[in-house]
């Protein structure tokens, strides 16, 4: 039987099946909950088995030899894809800067840390055409290195070797980033259906950056940073140096680290735009078969050396590009500069009566002097009253732009790595940075059931305790690292004042749980946390289960001077599911919120459904309010959240905005109150299924065992020194 005997026709192979071209259950229902975001790193999409550890596998790697065949990559031209000048470092420099540059502080998703530039969409950008070339000339050092280096942190390293190479010193850098194995779906890069598109849409007023969509840090989809050309591709310096400004500031970098991180990258490698940009092939994701996942492929045209187009732009910003030095602000400070347009068409500026000794030489000849370019951005750096006083005093002090570049660099390539605790290898600076969120080694060494009887005999209620451990737990971002327990910043500015944090119930709580911890010498942090166990204890004794709460010791307590308040604003809580609270109505439904939020901590979906349904059961709502406290028997560890949710004694009606009414069939009682984010768990297909496991008469020590295990999970996440 061939296609010719199926109806119509037709091939039997059913089209797009393995591929999500097809039909899938989000087409046909497409406000449907989308439960993908917890589940798209499963264990099953990666190669390199249960067993595999590569935090302990990247200890034994050959650090000097690594970096010693970087270096001589840097230099040694391929015929298919030939080096500017001979180097490579501007290249490498910039699949780096744009794998690291994708972070963005409101939910710390993007960055260089697992390698996603990799896996669409990153690696069909239009912002990052031709690193896929990058990528490929780096498999041979990855192919000899093996499961000893991560692509995460080969791509990194490259572009710290490329600086090293031509002559800057580095601040530093470190291992340890793990690799993921598939696209990460659960990063929101925008709304936008086509690349490039106006940037109108992201902001509520186009003329103040500030109103730019959160949690989006880029102008433009398809954009690590700002247009080059100007906004929406209009030049004009000031107005892109507002745009500049606000997506920096995103990035966790204030004007001088803005200034430094513009310079010393434009200080080496060139822009690409001498040629038909419309004679480029598809990109990476698009491209057929034989194209091997390289993308933007000229068949017309050379499309290398000389020849090859980027991002339109053509040219290189300094007279020696792949040797560090001050000539950046020397020729941005001491020329004029005037509009012009690429071979390729796009916006630039280029200096007017150009010294012929300035002027860089052409990629492949090394002979013919060409003007020097600038894009709107660069010249931003000059007409931006703030940043023009940073680029003055870079150009007159080279070593202070050097130091600074380096420790920006630093930064922008390890921000999203966590504590300093978490790097490996000979190059991790010891300094401690603030934007490293430091906290002071803990103690183990103190009576800990002492510790337990005291918070127990101390009057606090279970919704008291469980409450405190997991506001401050909630805030760790598994994206990049920040947040926790550990530190007990929810004390500090500006935790111990967010509205979700109950300020007044939580300086009661600190006042009791405060002197016990100085009283038996364990940090605040410990006691925070172990008062939560303590809580769930008892609210498991009172169903009838005799359980201790696992507790790892050893949380430290920072302190003011080591805590950068302004950088902890994006980590405030704006919705908790989990506590059934949200600041204020907001586009996105409560539901969706509380997903977001689990993928964050790092939860599955049977995770977040236990402990949602336990801290109903725990009554730790946010002001102990009463919705989705489905039981007569609050403060006890039942499931009679699940179990009366599935009953169908009651109905389920709304009375409000984001309020329903559970009422008896039959008298039409109101029994109780519930949101969005109860509901959910009968009604979303998927979390009923788990919801009727934790319902069923036989799983109520099922339900209180996976509830403990969960939340431990979440106390302990940001706990890096627990890692085998």
């Amino acid at each position: 039987m061939d296609g010719s005997d199926t109806p119509a026709g037709k091939c039997p192979v059913m089209h797009g099946g393995l591929t999500e071209t097809g039909t899938s259950n989000m087409d046909w229902w497409p406000n449907a909950l989308n439960l993908d975001i917890l589940h798209q790193h499963d264990r099953k999409t990666s190669p390199m088995g249960e067993d595999f550890d590569y935090r302990k596998e990247v200890r034994e790697l050959d650090f000097d030899a690594v970096k010693a065949d970087l270096e001589a990559l840097m230099t040694e031209s391929q015929d298919w894809w030939p080096a500017d000048w001979g180097h490579y470092g501007g290249l490498m420099i910039r699949m780096a800067w744009h794998a690291a540059g994708s972070y963005r502080t409101a939910d710390g998703r993007g960055g260089g840390g697992t390698g996603n530039q990799r896996f669409a969409p990153l690696n069909s950008w239009p912002d990052n055409t031709n690193l896929d070339k990058a990528r490929r000339l780096l498999w041979p050092v990855k192919k000899k290195y093996g499961n000893r280096l991560s692509w995460a942190d080969l791509f990194i390293l490259a572009g710290n070797v490329a600086y090293e190479s031509m002559g800057l010193k580095t601040y530093g850098f470190a291992y340890g980033r793990e690799d993921i194995w598939h696209p990460e779906k659960d990063i929101y890069w925008g709304a936008e259906k086509e690349w490039l598109a106006p940037s109108d849409s992201r902001y509520g007023d186009l003329e103040n950056p500030a109103t730019m969509e959160n949690p989006l840090a880029a102008v433009q989809m398809g954009l690590i940073y700002v247009n080059p050309e100007g906004v929406n591709g209009q030049p004009d310096p000031l107005k892109t140096a507002e745009q500049v400004r606000e997506t920096f500031a995103r990035m966790a970098m204030n004007d001088e680290e803005t200034v430094a991180l513009t310079a010393g990258g434009h200080t080496v490698g060139k822009c690409h735009g001498n040629g038909d940009a419309t004679e480029l092939g598809p990109d990476p994701e698009a491209a057929d078969v034989h194209e091997q996942g390289m993308g933007w492929n000229n068949h017309v045209s050379r499309g290398v050396g000389r020849d090859t187009v980027t991002s339109g732009i053509e040219g290189a910003w300094t007279t020696y590009p792949t040797q560090w030095d001050n000539g950046y602000f020397y020729l941005l400070l001491n020329y004029d500069w005037e509009l012009k347009k690429s071979p390729a068409g796009a916006w630039q500026w280029e200096p007017v009566d150009i010294k012929e000794e300035d002027k860089p030489v052409d990629v492949e000849d090394g002979v013919t002097r060409l003007n020097p370019i600038m894009t709107d951005a660069d010249m931003a750096m000059k007409m931006d009253p703030a940043y023009r006083k940073i680029s003055e005093k870079f150009y007159n002090d080279p070593d202070y732009f050097s130091e600074t570049f380096a420790r920006a660099w630093f930064k922008l390539t390890h921000r999203d790595m966590g504590p300093k605790e978490r790097y490996i290898g000979p190059e991790a600076p010891d300094e401690d940075l603030i934007w490293q969120d430091p906290v002071p080694a803990g103690t183990t060494d103190y009576n800990i059931g002492g510790l337990k009887a005291a918070i127990a005999e101390s009057g606090l209620s279970v919704a008291d305790m469980v409450a405190t451990a997991w506001d401050s737990a909630r805030t760790y971002r598994q994206s990049d690292m920040r947040g926790g327990a550990n530190g007990a910043r929810i004390r500090l500015a500006p935790q111990k004042d967010w509205e979700g944090n109950e300020p007044e119930r939580l300086a009661r709580v600190l006042k009791v749980l405060e002197p016990l911890a100085e009283k038996f010498g364990a940090s605040v942090a410990d006691t925070i946390v172990l008062a939560g166990n303590v809580g769930i204890e008892q609210a498991a004794t009172a169903a009838g289960f005799d359980v201790e709460v696992p507790f790892a010791p050893g949380r430290g307590d920072a302190t003011d001077e080591m805590t950068d308040a302004a950088s902890f604003e994006p980590l405030e809580p704006v919705a908790d599911g989990f506590r059934n609270w949200q600041k204020k109505d907001y586009v996105v439904q409560p539901e969706e919120m509380l997903l977001d939020r689990a993928q964050l901590l790092g939860l599955t979906g049977p995770e977040m459904t236990v402990l949602v349904g336990g801290m109903r059961a725990l009554g730790a709502n946010h002001g102990g309010a009463p919705h989705g406290v489905f039981t007569d028997r609050a403060g006890a560890l039942t499931p009679d959240f699940f179990v009366n949710l599935t009953d169908m004694a009651y109905k389920w009606e709304p009375v409000g905005e984001n309020l329903y009414e559970i009422r008896d069939r039959k008298t039409d009682a109101t029994k109780w109150t519930a949101t969005r984010v109860d509901l959910v768990f009968g009604s979303n297909s998927i979390l009923r299924a788990y919801s009727e496991v934790y319902a069923q008469d036989d799983n109520a020590e099922k339900f209180v065992n996976d509830f403990i295990a969960a939340w431990t999970k979440v106390m302990n996440a940001d706990r890096f020194d627990l890692e085998a």
